[in-house]
């Protein structure tokens, strides 16, 4: 494989393969885990990831590259295996994230500063060594009918486009993910606010990445869709991907290589509906395909339910998804698939 970043970028986005983002925080985890009544450990975090990456045909056909958390990064698999090992085998490429989380921001009320800037330089030369080439630094930014400020957003992303230089100096493709959150009261979410404030905030770290002189070749972008809050729900799928589009083709040079959603508390089929819409959109300059956790996850977590026995019927779940979004990739995605399965 190629060690250019600009390669490594293009691997992340082509092919209608996409990225598994497996880097919940231990918090986090802990919370998917109380669905299924499962007491997070270390064993069982292990058991859950290796029940994915141990899934053949959607780790070779649809993933182009896992998200991981620091734990799982330097973590093995129950014989032994190094969980990065198993990925490589597959054809894909471990990568990590490597913020310490979003943090209130001091005097702006409702609003975060994502941290983890300290340090990161070595950080990322132990990462590089253990095997990720790409990392992950999330951005969140709140949208109401007065939020955000721009002094967050300029602040969240100076440290996307510092976290982004540092990455390219360190030989890791950066993934730039400035997250405009969804979950707007009625009335204060609109899509029309949506996509204000989603124009807004990429011009800015746009901005801030070319100051920081991070190479537009080496990174991929990893935004949220132009859609209303999850409490305000009335946008169509057309409408999500007409309105995406457009404040992409405002916003984010082409000579970025790809783009690659979060799903961003969409449920797992409005996720493959709406990218599979942007796909079918003629003429974008970049690839365009998915970066979820929940929406690849969420019925192999139910469907594997912390139990040994159901391995392969959590892999089944985790391998159709992973198809339903490679067929979004490629903009051939369609609902009676689903059924089908």
């Amino acid at each position: 494989m190629s060690e250019r970043l600009e390669d490594i970028a293009v691997q992340m986005v082509t092919g209608g393969r996409g990225l598994l983002a497996a880097d919940e925080s231990t918090s986090t985890i802990k919370k998917r885990f109380d669905t299924i009544n499962l007491e997070s450990t270390e064993t069982s975090r292990r058991d859950y990831r290796e029940m994915l990456f141990r899934s053949d045909e959607a780790m070779k056909k649809y993933i182009s590259g896992v998200i991981l958390y620091e734990e799982t990064l330097f973590q093995k698999a129950a014989d032994g295996t190094p969980f990065v090992d198993i990925i490589r085998a597959a054809g894909s490429i471990p990568g990590i994230k490597v913020d310490t989380g979003a943090k209130p921001m001091a005097k702006y009320p409702g609003e975060t500063i994502t941290e983890g800037l300290d340090g990161l330089g070595e950080r990322l030369a132990r990462y590089y060594e253990a095997g990720a080439r790409f990392a992950k630094w999330r951005g969140v930014i709140a949208i109401s009918s007065t939020l955000p400020t721009r002094g967050s957003v300029r602040a969240n992303a100076q440290a996307l486009a510092r976290y982004a230089a540092l990455c390219q100096e360190a030989r890791i493709v950066p993934i730039v993910e400035p997250e405009c959150l969804m979950d707007g009261k009625p009335g204060d979410h609109t899509i029309d606010r949506c996509a204000e404030v989603t124009e807004s905030t990429l011009r800015i770290v746009f901005e801030e990445l070319a100051d920081a002189r991070v190479s537009l070749e080496g990174m991929i972008l990893k935004p949220n869709m132009v859609i209303d809050g999850k409490n305000a729900r009335k946008a169509s799928v057309a409408e999500v991907a007409e309105r995406t589009v457009q404040v992409l083709k405002r916003t984010v040079p082409s000579a970025v290589p790809g783009i690659a959603f979060l799903s961003g508390g969409q449920s797992t089929e409005e996720a493959s509906a709406h990218l599979s819409a942007i796909n079918a959109t003629a003429d974008l300059p970049w690839f365009v395909t998915f970066s979820y956790g929940r929406a690849l996850q969420d019925s192999a977590l139910k469907a594997w339910n912390g139990k040994q026995e159901n391995v392969a019927a959590g892999q089944r779940e985790f391998t159709h998804r992973a198809e339903m979004n490679s067929l979004a990739a490629k903009g051939s995605w369609k609902k009676d698939l689903e059924k089908a399965a």
